[in-house]
C-alpha cells in the first residue's frame, strides 16, 4: 500500500516537472552550472596549491639548521657582570662568522634519531658568476651530492649531465637551468666564480639541474663541500648549514625546538620558513569555496522560487487532491520530490560538465616564464571534490524544496475551492 501511495505522488510529481519544461530546464541548469563550476574551480585551485607546494617541499628540508648571526650575544664582561652596566668599545663590528659550530657531531647525533629520514650538511655562500663579459649573482652550495640527492631528488631534477661526474670532478660545478640560460653557457662550459670576499675560482659545469622554481634555478649552484671551502678559503670544518628530512614532515616543529634547545644553535622548521606562503594556500582555498558554495546556494534560491511558482499556479490541483483524500505529508512529498528529482539530475549533469572543464583546463598551455616551471595548469581530480558537488547539490536543493512543500501542505483545500 505504501509503495502504490509513493508511486502515485512520484507520478504526480513527474506530471508537475514535465508540465512546465522550461522552469524544469532552467531550475536544472542552476544546480549543474553551481557544481560544474564548483568542481572547476576547486579542482584548479587545489591543483595548483598541491603543485606549488609538491615543488616548495621537496626543494626545502623539513628543518634547516644554521647560525643565527642576527641574535644578540653577550660580550665575556657582560656574563661575568650581568646586572653591571658594562659599556664595551671597539673601531669596527666582528664579522661574525656563519659556521655551524660542531656540525660533525650535531650531524652524528641527528642521525641516531628513528624520526629522521636523512640529514645533509652544506655550506652556502653568495658569489657572482662570471662567463665572458657576462657576470650575474648567484648562490653557491657544497654539498655532499650524494647526501643532498638523498633529501631532495637531484638526480631527478638533471636536464644535462650526472651528479656522480660532481664527485669525480674536484673542481666541477652542477648549475642551475636559469642561471645558465642567462649566462648562455653548456656543460662542458667554465665559468669564475667569485665571492664577496674577492676570492675567485674557476669551475667546469658538469651538469644543469632544474628545480621547477625560478627563485633556485635563476642563482643556485652546487659543488663538494671541499671545493667551496677552498673557494672561501675556509678550513674542513666549515660548515654553515644542516638540512634535515622526517618521516613525518608535521613533526619539525616540535623537533626543530627540541634541537634548538640541545643545540643552541637556529633551527628553523618548514612552516616558519613557508609562512607566507602557506598564508597563501589558505586565503586562496578560502575564496575558492566561499565563491564554489555561494554558487550552490544561488541554484537552491533559484529552484525554492520556481517550486514557488510551481505552487501558486497548482493550488487548485493540491485542493482537488487535498479532497480526493491526500495528507498533508503526501502533498509535502510531490513538492519534495520534484525539488530531489531536480537536485539529482541537475547534479549529474554538473559532474560530467564540471569534470569536461576540468579536462580542459588541465590541458591549456600555461608558460610559467622564469618564476615557475610549468608547461599547462595543474587540476586535481580528487574524487572527494565530485562527492561534496553531489551531495552539497542534492542538500541544497532538498532544503529549497522543503519551505515551498510545506506550505503546499498546509493549504486549505476548502478554501481554495471557494475561491478565496
Amino acid at each position: 500500500m505504501a509503495g502504490n501511495r509513493f508511486q502515485l505522488t512520484f507520478e504526480i510529481a513527474k506530471v508537475h516537472l514535465l508540465s512546465k519544461p522550461k522552469q524544469t530546464i532552467i531550475a536544472m541548469l542552476g544546480v549543474t552550472f553551481g557544481i560544474a563550476m564548483f568542481i572547476a574551480l576547486v579542482g584548479l585551485m587545489t591543483g595548483l596549491n598541491d603543485f606549488t607546494e609538491d615543488i616548495t617541499m621537496t626543494s626545502a628540508p623539513d628543518i634547516h639548521i644554521y647560525k643565527d648571526i642576527t641574535k644578540p650575544r653577550q660580550s665575556i664582561l657582560q656574563q661575568i657582570y650581568p646586572n653591571d652596566m658594562v659599556w664595551v668599545y671597539h673601531q669596527k663590528p666582528k664579522n661574525e662568522l656563519t659556521k655551524v659550530r660542531n656540525a660533525k657531531k650535531i650531524i652524528e647525533l641527528i642521525r641516531k634519531n628513528e624520526l629522521v629520514r636523512g640529514v645533509a650538511p652544506a655550506l652556502s655562500s653568495q658569489v657572482f658568476c662570471n662567463y665572458g663579459p657576462v657576470q650575474l649573482n648567484g648562490y653557491i652550495l657544497g654539498v655532499d651530492i650524494m647526501e643532498e640527492d638523498k633529501l631532495f631528488g637531484i638526480k631527478s631534477k638533471m636536464k644535462e649531465g650526472r651528479i656522480e661526474e660532481l664527485l669525480a670532478n674536484r673542481e666541477g660545478i652542477i648549475m642551475g637551468k636559469g642561471l645558465a640560460q642567462k649566462l648562455d653557457t653548456k656543460k662542458g662550459d667554465r665559468v669564475v666564480i667569485t665571492t664577496p670576499e674577492g676570492y675567485t675560482m674557476t669551475l667546469k659545469i658538469v651538469g644543469i639541474f632544474q628545480m621547477g622554481i625560478g627563485v633556485i634555478d635563476n642563482v643556485r649552484c652546487y659543488a663538494n663541500i671541499g671545493t667551496v671551502q677552498t673557494i672561501l678559503q675556509q678550513d674542513p670544518s666549515y660548515i654553515t648549514d644542516i638540512n634535515i628530512k622526517l618521516t613525518d614532515r608535521h613533526l619539525a616543529k616540535k623537533i626543530a625546538a627540541e634541537l634548538e634547545a640541545k643545540f643552541d644553535t637556529k633551527a628553523e622548521d618548514w612552516e616558519t620558513a613557508n609562512a607566507t606562503f602557506l598564508t597563501g594556500v589558505i586565503i586562496r582555498n578560502i575564496i575558492t569555496y566561499a565563491v564554489s558554495v555561494t554558487l550552490l546556494i544561488v541554484a537552491g534560491f533559484g529552484i525554492y522560487n520556481i517550486l514557488n511558482m510551481t505552487i501558486y499556479n497548482k493550488m487548485k490541483d493540491i485542493a482537488i487532491l487535498k479532497a480526493m483524500g491526500f495528507a498533508g505529508g503526501d502533498v509535502k512529498s510531490i513538492f519534495m520530490i520534484q525539488s530531489l528529482i531536480i537536485g539529482v539530475i541537475g547534479a549529474m549533469a554538473g559532474l560530467l560538465i564540471g569534470y569536461g572543464l576540468s579536462v580542459l583546463i588541465s590541458k591549456t598551455p600555461f608558460n610559467g616564464g622564469d618564476i615557475i616551471s610549468l608547461d599547462h595548469f595543474p587540476v586535481n581530480f580528487d574524487l572527494k571534490f565530485y562527492m561534496i558537488g553531489v551531495v552539497f547539490g542534492v542538500i541544497t536543493t532538498a532544503v529549497a524544496g522543503y519551505m515551498p512543500s510545506r506550505k503546499a501542505s498546509k493549504i486549505d483545500p476548502i478554501e481554495i475551492l471557494r475561491g478565496q
